[in-house]
């Protein structure tokens, strides 16, 4: 796996059902791991827009809405393992076999296995309303000496490094653990300090940007969709299963099938930037009937 590809896992982790999985054969043949009455999700409890724990230990965010929609295509109960994302996040999660599915994974990631993808999206610039019309690119001469917000470790720092945007780029650090911090995401931080005017602009995952803009308002969010494939800006998400877990993986991709089209709505109500599967292009905004 690339370089790129290990910096994007760390952040997405945080980067597919038989409809009678429960007391079904093919309940049989899973691994003694996989709970086969519930679906027993590894979430972030602090997260949005794509996971966060509610009062009831139920789940808000794309992510976990996704979730119950796999949870009703096996028509088994849901239920959740919280743990914030950072180091050891899989090992304390799949690993212990306290859960047995991570909703969002960079595909490629070698710390699970994946089930198929079920979106592709793309890193985003983020910036006031107007301020950067017309653009297409990280190359835009415009972006030359103003403050960009970036999250240290991730794909677009190498990008930005190439195109001499890194002396006055403002880095961010990976992950937030303080209690008493602002902002329940770092990601959050970065779009309010945009909004504010203390940052020119950013460079975000479009998963969670988008929703973050538009809560934010008076934001513009450019999918960078002409950046070079090294390293890649854009990534397939894919559920995480544990390795081995193959007949798992399969019934999960069953259901992200079957579901395909209420998965793709819910991806669209929180503003998720929604790549073609092989090209840099946006989805139409409407998906053909």
């Amino acid at each position: 796996m690339t370089r790129a590809a290990h910096r994007l896992r760390a952040f997405v982790l945080a980067a597919g059902l038989a409809p009678a999985l429960a007391g079904s054969a093919g309940a049989q043949g899973l691994p003694d791991l996989v709970t086969p009455d519930a679906l027993r999700v590894c979430a972030d409890p602090g997260s949005l827009p794509s996971s966060e724990r509610k009062d009831n230990n139920t789940g808000d965010g794309f992510e976990n809405r996704i979730a119950a929609i796999v949870a009703d295509e096996l028509k088994v109960k849901l239920r959740y393992y919280w743990l914030t994302q950072g180091p050891g996040f899989v090992r304390n999660t799949l690993g212990t076999g306290l859960c047995d599915v991570i909703i969002g994974s960079a595909f490629g990631s070698e710390l699970v296995q994946h089930t198929n993808p079920y979106y592709r999206s793309a890193y985003v610039l983020v910036a006031r309303r107007g301020s950067f019309d017309g653009l297409t690119g990280l190359d835009d001469a415009r972006l030359k000496g103003k403050a960009i917000g970036v999250i240290v470790g991730t794909p677009p720092v190498d990008r930005m490094g190439t195109l001499g945007l890194v002396p006055t780029m403002k880095p961010y650090p990976p992950y937030q653990f303080d209690p008493a911090r602002k902002h329940q995401t770092v990601s959050a931080e970065i779009v309010a300090d945009v909004a504010s005017g203390k940052l020119d602009a950013a460079v975000l995952w479009g998963p969670a940007a988008g929703w973050l803009a538009r809560q934010a308002g008076g934001l513009d969010v450019v999918p960078l969709l002409r950046e070079p494939d090294r390293p890649p800006l854009a990534y397939r998400i894919a559920m995480g299963v544990r390795h081995g877990e193959n007949e798992w993986k399969r019934v999960l991709n069953t259901a992200l099938r079957k579901r395909r089209a209420e998965i793709e709505a819910v991806l669209r109500d929180y503003a998720v930037p929604l790549l073609d599967e092989e090209e840099n292009r946006l989805l139409p905004a409407e998906p053909k009937p």
